[in-house]
């Protein structure tokens, strides 16, 4: 497992770096480990029984039943049909039990009424280290998916509040139906599957159902009366049908974004009684690429790289028209390419960190990057250093060509404050302070 987790230099050395996790090669052969999988029959793992995507429960039942092979928090695989013909697999190379725990069930009881359950859970390195592997892989199709939609001028639809029409960009009419309908389903950055997201949406207003609420109604009339008078006109958070749209899901194994916030304010809860005025925030410093040098703004660091290393990042990304995450794998690839002392334009290896940015300069390959399919790999959407400040300085070439970007769009609807005078002189306080007065 080892080799699986760790990337090996050329002398024999362990590397740092936590490299994406590998599955076995021979695995890959005929399989592909990708989320795509959704919708084709999942086989068991046990035997040639398939069964439709749609009948997950029905195949758990059959190996529960059939196989006495229980698979522990289903819900935290990502990809269930690969998870399964990856187990398929390793179950044909090796004995159950040499990678489930066996229960006994009715120990005290009779030999002849006994029976042996196999579990299967992330308590096994390996099944842990499939199950990131997966939600990884899920995590870098929805981004990608995320990045297509951002940049998609193709888009049309009619709004399906009016007829008024859309063409462009999505959060033209996202945007409208926030500001002339009050109906918003959030930026158009934090959503993907747009279009499916739209088409649930319109289907049940067809079937004259509530957006919020999901009551059916007789007519259209009677349902806008109806999403009118409630303030229905939004989606229900806690229908977790509409969760695959929003990219906030896929980030945490497993969690909704209802867990994450509601673990945030347990901690805020917790550490409520806490005394903090002693504490202070120390600045975030963004750290040079080619050394050590470290700035607490982003101006500072660049001037650096391009005054002391001559790299400038916004000449290459404007010259390459690299979008957002192209920059963030760029930066990630530059990274672990420099702690490797290798050079990240002809691989060429060096003995120390030192020696490699001197050859970065006399050979010129500051600003010479290797051709576009060694960097721009989805490995290095996963940062080389944790916290890395670089990468939170970096923002899409069109939101600074243009100086703004879609998700600034987003109206911003001005609180009602035309009767809070007439509050506070009719309010109890005040009231209170009148006769107060009139008393001294």
């Amino acid at each position: 497992m080892a080799a699986q987790m760790h990337n090996i230099n050329v002398t024999g050395k362990q590397d740092c770096i936590l490299e994406p996790l590998c599955f076995p090669e021979n695995f890959s052969d005929g399989v592909c480990l990708a989320s795509s999988s959704d919708g084709c029959p999942m086989t068991c793992a046990l035997c040639p029984d398939l069964f439709p995507a749609s009948e997950k429960d029905q195949l758990l039942k059959h190996m529960v039943l059939e196989h006495k092979l229980v698979i522990a928090d289903v819900k935290l695989i990502a990809d269930f049909s690969q998870y399964m013909l990856y187990w398929k697999k390793r179950f044909t190379e090796q004995p159950i039990t040499d990678y489930c725990s066996v229960i006994k069930t009715n120990s005290e009881g009779p030999v002849d009424q006994q029976e042996h359950y196999f579990l299967l859970c992330d308590a096994l390195p390996e099944d842990r280290i499939l199950r990131e592997q997966l939600q990884q892989r899920r995590l870098e199709e929805v981004l990608e998916q995320q990045q297509k939609e951002r940049d998609d001028e193709t888009f049309h639809r009619i709004c399906m509040f009016c007829s008024e029409e859309f063409t462009g960009n999505r959060s033209s009419l996202l945007n409208h139906m926030a500001k002339e309908h009050s109906f918003s389903i959030g930026l158009p950055d934090n959503i993907v599957y747009c279009d499916e997201f739209l088409n649930t949406l319109e289907s049940k207003l067809d079937n004259m159902q509530c957006l919020y609420c999901e009551k059916t109604f007789r007519d259209k009339t009677t349902l806008k009366d109806h999403m009118r008078k409630k303030q229905h006109r939004r989606i229900n958070a806690r229908n977790h049908g509409y969760d695959r749209f929003y990219v906030i899901n896929y980030l945490e194994l497993g969690k909704t974004w209802e867990e994450v916030q509601s673990e945030d304010d347990r901690e805020m809860l917790e550490d409520e009684d806490d005394d903090w005025s002693d504490w202070q925030a120390h600045p975030v410093c963004a750290v040079c690429l080619f050394c050590d040098q470290q700035a607490e703004t982003m101006d500072k660091i660049y001037t650096h790289m391009q005054e002391t290393h001559e790299f400038d990042l916004h000449k290459l990304k404007m010259d390459l028209s690299l979008k957002f995450y192209q920059q963030v794998k760029l930066v990630n690839y530059i990274r672990r390419e420099l702690h490797q002392c290798r050079c990240y334009c002809c691989q060429e290896k060096f003995e120390s960190k030192e020696e490699l940015v001197q050859h970065l300069v006399t050979a010129g390959h500051v600003m010479q990057l290797p051709d576009v399919s060694h960097w721009d790999q989805p490995q290095y959407y996963f940062p080389t250093y944790e916290n890395d400040a670089l990468l939170t300085a970096l923002s899409d070439g069109e939101s600074e060509s243009e100086g703004t970007n879609h998700s600034s769009e987003v109206p911003v609807i001005a609180e009602d404050i035309s009767n809070l005078k007439v509050l506070r002189q009719t309010s109890v306080l005040n009231k209170l302070l009148k006769d107060r007065g009139a008393t001294n």
